[in-house]
């Protein structure tokens, strides 16, 4: 019995230190649907734009089970999935700045459900690209994704 207990401490732990990297991918499309299950004929919940982070959470037999930035979980056809790393911009104005540091200058603003790309995570920064060129340190506390 202890041995049981023991790999199921095990195996909690595990999926503890699995969920603490996730997985994001951003929609590929224009336009995608989520549903409520994975099939075209399921319910259909909204629609995400290009460039929209969601966390995978898994995929079975070309549909992804992803986390939005709400929390809500849904299911997208996985072709409609890219690779590319995007935050999303949860704080109502978000300053970006030169460098990782709050006295750092401020490129830009970002406004709240802006779709920043992913650069590279640097501690509790972000190093963030505008579609428009510009790039500079979002602090992570302001973003969702990644």
């Amino acid at each position: 019995m202890k041995r049981i207990l023991s790999l199921l401490a095990a195996a909690a732990a595990g999926g503890a230190a699995a969920g603490a990297a996730a997985d994001f991918r951003s929609v590929a499309d224009n336009a995608a649907v989520l549903y409520d299950a994975p099939s075209a004929r399921a319910k259909k919940l909204y629609v995400v734009s290009h460039g929209y982070p969601v966390e995978l959470v898994v995929v079975v037999e070309g549909w992804s089970k992803v986390r939005d930035a709400n929390g809500e979980l849904t299911w997208i056809e996985t072709k409609h999935l890219a690779d590319r790393r995007t935050v999303l911009v949860k704080a109502p104005v978000a300053q970006v700045r030169e460098a990782a540091d709050d006295n750092a200058p401020i490129v830009f603003q970002a406004q709240q459900d802006v779709v920043l790309d992913l650069v590279e995570v640097a501690g509790g920064w972000l190093r963030v690209r505008h579609r428009d060129g510009q790039a500079g340190y979002l602090r992570a506390t302001h973003a969702w994704g990644g």
